[in-house]
């Protein structure tokens, strides 16, 4: 079975998934601007994004990311990982 996700993106005639977001008046915001909290982690970064601070939510907590020049055109929640790395724990007991 083929990740359909990843081999077809959206239509080209539907355009960007554009979610309406609290963006600040003023761009650049200043320094002490909390960042802005969305759980919608399928909304594509658009360039005029570039220098603010999103807070993204993983599933459990938001975490924080600085959206850049390279991520135009992406969805936020690829920069947010969903789950936790696994690590191996040896136990005492043996």
């Amino acid at each position: 079975m083929f990740p359909t996700r990843a081999l077809f993106g959206r239509s080209v005639w539907k355009g960007p998934n554009i979610v309406p977001l609290p963006l600040p008046r003023t761009l650049p915001p200043p320094a002490n601007t909390p960042p802005i909290r969305t759980t919608k982690r399928a909304a594509t970064i658009l360039p005029n994004f570039v220098g603010l601070r999103f807070a993204v939510h993983n599933g459990k907590t938001y975490v924080e990311i600085q959206v850049t020049e390279e991520m135009v055109g992406r969805k936020l929640g690829e920069y947010v990982a969903t789950r936790k790395r696994f690590t191996y724990k040896q136990s005492k007991n043996k």
